[in-house]
């Protein structure tokens, strides 16, 4: 018996969208992309005859009363995925939302309540934890290839493209700064490497002057997990020729993910023990196609996306947890419930 075709609706017509998210939707056999929508129609127009996508709207009303469409991705500003979230959750479609699923940690759970009320499937687009390094550096602390972790540095501080030199730098009620950007994917990449939460967090963050007063550029913070695990982040807008990438460190070894913290798929994994140095195999996968893909089976109730709407409302806590730490210069301990 052929499976049903899943049709998609687009709610931004955003960079990552057009370079990613549709062709990982088109990649997948059951995938088709229907409709975008855009707050401008000229916008929405656009991307649509760029991408092939037969409609465009300047408003989700239309899409989401559309029977056809049966899920939704949605990559417009941080503040508005709270409010387009619950509104397609409420049509009866699926939803995968980008990070972060809203502002607030309360305002993200009442969209994981609302799609458990509905019945729908909700999943976060947190990408890093699908990318084959990632999966490489989890499999090889499954494996006790380091031993007792102790220690982890990430340093996911990169140049702010041009082109996204917009609301990201200039608009704090959109969720602007490199907290909401950055810092909320390396909770949600930490807690894909532990299979724990943080128990408290201490953060410094400043304003260089590339954006508007007071939306930090960059922010180091440090975390403690369950069994004495120490984390340093380093988040930044604002460093345009440093690596990007993790280190994690153990009782009997250590792993160094080099140019591992971007979209497209790449970088390094290497393994360094009393063995000597190690290099990992890595396939080159586009992320977003696993995310899709797991999302898909979701809907036809066959297991969890990669990223749940859970994994999202923590992201978001810690995420909050280092910019209210970075405001007040006051240690946050985080509730674990």
């Amino acid at each position: 018996m052929n499976e049903k075709v899943v049709s998609w609706g687009l709610i931004g017509a955003s960079t990552i969208a057009r370079e990613w998210m549709v062709n990982s939707i088109r990649k997948h056999p059951l995938g088709r992309v229907k409709a975008i929508v855009s707050s401008e129609l000229s916008r929405a127009q656009a991307f649509s005859d760029q991408m092939g996508i037969p409609d465009a709207y300047d408003s989700i009303v239309p899409m989401l009363s559309d029977r056809e469409i049966d899920a939704v991705y949605i990559s417009t500003k941080n503040d508005q995925h709270l409010s387009q979230a619950l509104a397609a959750i409420e049509a009866g479609k699926h939803v995968l939302c980008e990070k972060p699923l809203a502002l607030e940690p309360k305002d993200a759970q009442s969209i994981v309540e609302a799609a458990e009320r509905k019945g729908v499937v909700l999943a976060t687009n947190h990408h890093l934890r699908n990318m084959e390094s990632h999966r490489a550096i989890k499999r090889l602390l499954r494996e006790g290839a380091i031993g007792k972790i102790n220690s982890i540095r990430i340093f996911h501080a990169g140049a702010l493209p041009q082109s996204l030199k917009t609301w990201r730098l200039f608009d704090k009620s959109a969720g602007a700064g490199v907290i909401y950007d950055i810092t909320v994917h390396n909770g949600d990449l930490l807690r894909f490497y532990l299979d724990s939460n943080p128990t408290r967090i201490t953060a410094l963050a400043s304003a260089s002057g590339e954006g508007a007063n007071g939306i930090e550029d960059s922010v180091m913070s440090v975390w403690e997990f369950p069994g004495d695990i120490l984390v340093q982040c380093h988040d930044s807008f604002v460093v345009g020729h440093g690596p990007r990438g993790v280190e994690i460190h153990g009782s009997a070894g250590s792993i160094l993910g080099i140019d591992v913290m971007s979209q497209a798929p790449g970088g390094s994994v290497v393994l360094r023990t009393s063995d000597g140095e190690q290099d990992i195999p890595l396939e080159l996968k586009v992320t977003y196609d696993r995310g899709v893909s797991d999302f898909m089976a979701a809907m036809q109730g066959k297991g969890r996306p990669s990223s749940t709407g859970e994994d999202g409302v923590w992201s978001v806590k810690l995420a909050k947890a280092v910019a209210q730490s970075a405001a007040t210069g006051q240690t946050v301990l985080i509730e674990q419930v």
